[in-house]
């Protein structure tokens, strides 16, 4: 089935109620394309429960990349995985002509595309499918059938929703909670390795996470472990230093820097196994990164440290327990996402931001939620320390 697009690009777009409803009463095919980082991944999950609840009887598929494709194996919302290994085999335009061929055999009939790239669009341009919905400022606008605008004031998943608005969605109405669900395997590996490192029989579990796929998002590590220093005199605790293998080498500065207060993880785990342990901290405290996302979607309670980046932009945690942590300053943002050194050559987004600042909102995080909680409020905003 097919719906005409009216003129223009930038008007706004709904089905009338006849297309609504032979589109939602049948056996819909629905492809979500989602192949950015691990945290855009995990702030789609809204859109998936939403699209569940508006087409309970559609299959639905989601095309990430192969890294991400553990966030979503267990995912009771998602029926298919496909993958799209932009930087590998499915490079270039061949890639994407390959790829586009596939999805074309599949046979989809409604497309989102929360990734704003050409790319993007093109694929789902290529593969042929009828309904293809995606932003107005995409990159690729002109190649979506329906698009929707994309409301820079809201957080990233709100502006996710807002693809199901051409289906009567109202997305103040579907907001919902990030969501990862644990793999019991990766569980059971992560439990037996915790129990042969003593974890957990200290007190408080604190998870830190000092790495960042982007250089100016990580505070420094001598901040880091001037902080690990001030949580083992202030409180009876574990540390556990996360990352992958890229963060192996800034995690051994901090342990060393620190006196070896904590317990190094850093490439020691698998996606799945990540997820697993991040949900064994009683708090996260992390630069803006994927792990922060991960560790809003399992219900701890985070303390994020802003750098280069800043909430105005839309990834703070999504949930009203974490704190941000970030220095008022007029350089930030320098981009969208961060980047790989400092404009300006100062780096004091990541420098003026002190151990003693981060405490305090270990402190105020503590004394709301004293207790380990795997819910999240309705309200969705952080607090906030500004300095």
């Amino acid at each position: 089935m097919q719906i005409n697009q009216p003129d223009g690009p930038n008007k706004r777009y709904k089905l009338n109620q006849r297309a609504m409803g032979e589109l939602m009463g049948g056996r819909e095919k629905i492809l979500v394309v989602q192949t950015s980082f691990l945290g855009d991944v995990v702030l789609t999950t809204p859109l998936l429960s939403a699209i569940r609840r508006r087409f309970p009887s559609a299959h639905l598929a989601v095309l990430c990349t192969p890294q991400a494709k553990p966030l979503l194996e267990v995912d009771p919302d998602v029926h298919e995985i496909l993958t799209d290994d932009k930087k590998g085999d499915g490079k270039g335009w061949r890639g994407v002509w390959r790829k586009a061929k596939e999805l074309r055999a599949q046979g989809f009939t409604i497309a989102f595309s929360p990734h704003k790239s050409f790319r993007s669009g093109l694929l789902l341009f290529l593969a042929g499918i009828p309904n293809r919905v995606g932003f107005r400022r995409s990159a690729a606008w002109f190649l979506y059938r329906h698009r929707v605008g994309r409301d820079s004031s809201r957080h990233d998943a709100e502006r996710m929703l807002s693809l199901l608005k051409p289906f009567g969605a109202d997305p103040e109405a579907d907001v919902g909670e990030l969501r990862v669900v644990a793999d019991t395997h990766a569980g059971g590996r992560v439990e037996e390795l915790f129990r042969s490192l003593g974890v957990g029989r200290s007190g408080i579990t604190f998870g830190i996470n000092p790495g960042s796929v982007w250089a100016t998002k990580r505070w420094t590590a001598e901040g880091y472990a001037a902080l690990m220093v001030r949580l083992k005199q202030k409180y009876r605790c574990d540390i556990l230093l996360f990352g992958g293998p890229q963060d192996v080498a800034v995690v051994e500065r901090i342990q060393r820097l620190s006196g070896n207060l904590g317990v190094s993880l850093a490439g020691r785990f698998d996606l799945r196994e990540l997820v697993c342990a991040i949900g064994r901290c009683d708090l996260f405290i992390t630069n803006d990164s994927g792990p922060m996302h991960i560790a809003v979607a399992r219900g701890i309670p985070v303390v994020a440290v802003f750098c280069a980046t800043t909430r105005s932009l839309g990834f703070y945690p999504y949930t009203s327990h974490a704190i941000v942590v970030e220095k008022d300053l007029p350089c930030r943002p320098c981009s969208s996402h961060g980047g790989r050194r400092c404009p300006l050559g100062t780096e004091d987004c990541m420098r003026l931001i002190g151990a003693e600042d981060v405490l305090r909102a270990v402190e105020k995080v503590l004394e709301r939620h004293p207790e380990r909680t795997a819910t999240q409020c309705d309200a969705k905003l952080p607090g906030v320390m500004t300095l």
